[in-house]
């Protein structure tokens, strides 16, 4: 399924995303209140759908549907590698976020986007998907795993939350991240597949800043919307 920029009706549509963007990683607990806050000022109307784009430091989070047996290493390994866990309130199981991966996470009104989280979640995926065709490589679904793929690797993870219709957490485009850290999890829960990154499959280094941009553009086709850099 593909989306263009006429997905959704003009009426009541917010035509304009506001762009937020951090340079450096952001712990997760910090990022995660600055979500709050945006998702509470989206929810009233004090602002338009926003789009939070940053990267973490090495860091592991479970979702609801998190098993525990899927972390392989134990939390003092985890905390003599400087890697944090964290219980969060997203869909899926468990995944790792660190540098080197480009981390989007959309606050965006569905009330006005005709409260469909199914075609949400797929337009996720279709941004991910056409920014690595922008950087040539072929991408695609998996019907049985939300999240983008390239060959039978995963490339992006995707959770989300909606709570009264207005959306938090989002993706995890893997750019060029460390990717001995995703040993110490089964990612989503997966046991028999593995991850990628951009940087591996173009055997160059990727800069995150790059690939930000392509994300950003990207959001702003699928979604049909102007973006604003704030």
């Amino acid at each position: 399924m593909t989306f263009s920029k006429q997905a959704f009706p003009d009426v009541g549509v917010s035509r304009l995303l506001r762009v937020r963007q951090w340079r450096g990683p952001v712990d997760y607990a910090e990022a995660y209140e600055v979500q709050q806050q945006t998702w509470s000022r989206v929810l009233n109307g004090e602002i338009s759908d926003t789009l939070l784009v940053l990267s973490h430091p090495p860091t592991i989070t479970f979702g609801k549907s998190g098993k525990v047996e899927n972390l392989l290493a134990s939390r003092e390994e985890l905390a003599r590698r400087g890697i944090g866990v964290f219980f969060t309130d997203r869909g899926g199981d468990v995944t790792y976020h660190g540098p080197g991966q480009v981390v989007a996470y959309p606050i965006i009104d569905l009330r006005r986007r005709g409260r469909d989280i199914h075609r949400y979640v797929h337009e996720l995926e279709e941004v991910v998907i056409r920014t690595l065709e922008d950087m040539s490589l072929s991408a695609h679904r998996d019907e049985g795993h939300v999240g983008v793929w390239v060959a039978d690797e995963k490339i992006a993870a995707i959770g989300v939350r909606v709570r009264k219709w207005v959306t938090m957490h989002g993706l995890a485009l893997n750019v060029d991240p460390v990717m001995e850290h995703f040993s110490f999890i089964n990612p989503c829960g997966i046991t028999d597949r593995r991850v990628t990154s951009i940087a591996r499959l173009l055997s160059r280094h990727v800069a995150l800043e790059e690939v930000a941009g392509l994300l950003v553009d990207q959001f702003g086709d699928v979604f049909g919307v102007g973006v604003e850099w704030v």
